[in-house]
């Protein structure tokens, strides 16, 4: 970073323009704090960038993954893994403990940040109760990249034990296209027959990308139901 005039240097910008005023390259370098041998930590910070797609593919990274790009170690990929999360956790932890989900924007806006960018596909469950608003959220299913078996029994296990009064299915495509399969339409045909039988109602089923969200009410595979 020697060929860099100070007053450009990361640090100093930070300091002169708040942390708006930097590039992702930028920000990534201070969470580096060093470069390696062969990179100072602004080439090494794009190398890392490059390596994963594009910002958003860092929400996507596991260390072994990050150890593939030349100059970062254990210790270096693990300093990213946990700035990731930690900005991660200040989107979930930051809404109401018990926020009401009265549409699936809303709905996605709770899910996506923690959900979204999972390289696993994960399917679960927000149970509600009569007003709609969370009692909690569970994960009963983790499968490959993409693929992953859900039981009707293990759902309502769950969202009757919570005495939940409505749920929304959820499960991400690591993929980053959250275009429903054939398979899911099936699934969410199974859920809501089970929830009839069970008295508890399949509100929406939300498919979950990095930033992006398939709504099955939205698109009109699936009626709202009223309170």
């Amino acid at each position: 970073m020697k060929e860099v005039p100070p007053h450009d240097r990361p640090r100093e910008k930070l300091e002169r323009l708040g942390a708006t005023g930097l590039g992702d390259n930028e920000l990534l370098s201070l969470v580096l704090g060093s470069g390696s041998r062969r990179y100072d930590a602004l080439a090494l910070a794009n190398r890392i960038i490059d390596h994963v797609g594009g910002l958003h593919g860092l929400t996507r990274l596991d260390l072994g993954r990050l150890r593939g790009v030349a100059g970062v170690g254990p210790a270096r990929a693990a300093q990213i893994v946990a700035a990731v999360e930690l900005g991660r956790r200040t989107l979930v932890r930051g809404m109401a403990e018990r926020p009401q989900l009265l549409s699936p924007r809303e709905m996605a806006a709770y899910l996506i940040p923690q959900y979204g960018g999972s390289m696993v596909e994960q399917f679960g469950l927000v149970m509600l109760d009569t007003k709609h608003r969370v009692i909690r959220i569970k994960i009963v299913s983790s499968g490959s990249l993409d693929t992953t078996v859900v039981h009707p029994r293990e759902v309502f296990r769950e969202a009757a034990a919570a005495s939940a009064a409505a749920i929304i299915l959820f499960h991400n495509h690591p993929s980053g296209d959250p275009t429903p399969s054939p398979d899911d339409l099936l699934l969410t045909t199974r859920m809501i027959n089970a929830g009839a039988i069970m008295g508890i109602d399949v509100i929406d089923h939300l498919i979950l990308a990095d930033q992006q969200y398939f709504s099955l009410v939205e698109a009109g595979r699936l009626r709202a139901r009223t309170r």
